[in-house]
């Protein structure tokens, strides 16, 4: 199996989502979709940033490389009767049943950033944005201090090492790096642009209870675990993991976790 894919279908990533769904309306909020707008959204999980765009009226495509969040979005969107929204399985890296310059936005929010060879990913959401369209992305940011970024750093020290050739996600969190692929898939350096926004996520537990979760039922982090328990430092992983969601919830009430998390907003204008 693509291992991209394995990572994604291991857990189940719905029970992450959950914690998003606010801070993704707001988000969608905010990107002028407009009735009858074609969006697609790569990455899409379970409809986090789909489902608000489908609300909105646009007619909406989410695709995304784990079958199960597929089948996930496939029945939130059923439940909430949304006709204009449809979920794919389909690689960001090779959008092989996705029309050239067939939407006018094409939406990732921390989700093409997961998909190998980053700079096919740009091509592809490029070609699939019409003249005039844009793309919009969420990244995290490498060395970032805030929940995200210091989770998969944290994970990263206790897996195992990358394969060859092997690109980081959190390359799409630098500038330059971002310039570089999409001037390299034909946008002007004058049509991207760059903004440092906040990702809130709410759950209704302790952030012991919202770190179970990522334990559970998130990839990179449950393959952190798989592999600090082969080399006996599940404890000393844990200890670092609970730390971590501790110092970093912002409510004051017993038995609610609310965590900013900073991440990078890239817009690039298709010419």
């Amino acid at each position: 199996m693509n291992p991209n894919k394995a990572l994604w279908e291991k857990g189940d990533f719905t029970r992450i989502a959950r914690s998003m769904r606010e801070s993704g309306e707001s988000l969608v909020g905010r990107l002028g979709v407009t009735p009858g707008m074609k969006v697609l959204d790569l990455g899409c999980g379970d409809g986090t940033t789909a489902i608000p765009a489908a609300k909105l009226g646009a007619n909406v495509l989410g695709v995304d490389i784990a079958s199960n969040l597929v089948a996930a979005g496939s029945r939130r969107a059923a439940e909430l009767g949304l006709t204009n929204l449809r979920f794919q399985e389909g690689d960001a890296s090779n959008l092989l049943e996705v029309e050239s310059r067939s939407f006018d936005l094409v939406v990732s929010i921390f989700g093409a950033m997961f998909a190998p060879r980053p700079a096919d990913v740009a091509k592809e959401m490029v070609r699939v944005t019409r003249p005039g369209g844009c793309v919009v992305m969420g990244n995290w940011i490498p060395n970032d201090p805030t929940l995200v970024a210091q989770i998969l750093k944290t994970s990263s020290a206790y897996s195992p090492p990358p394969p060859e050739g092997f690109v980081s996600p959190m390359t799409w969190g630098i500038e330059d790096n971002v310039v570089e692929r999409f001037t390299a898939a034909g946008v002007k350096r004058e049509n991207i642009s760059f903004e440092r926004e906040t990702y809130t996520f709410n759950h209704s537990g302790t952030p012991s209870d919202f770190l179970d979760a990522f334990r559970n039922f998130y990839g990179p982090t449950m393959n952190a675990y798989d592999a600090a328990e082969k080399s006996g430092k599940i404890a000393q992983l844990h200890s670092e993991l609970e730390a971590l969601f501790s110092s970093q919830n912002r409510s004051l009430a017993a038995g609610i976790t609310s965590i900013p998390a900073t991440f990078l907003l890239v817009i690039a204008t298709i010419g």
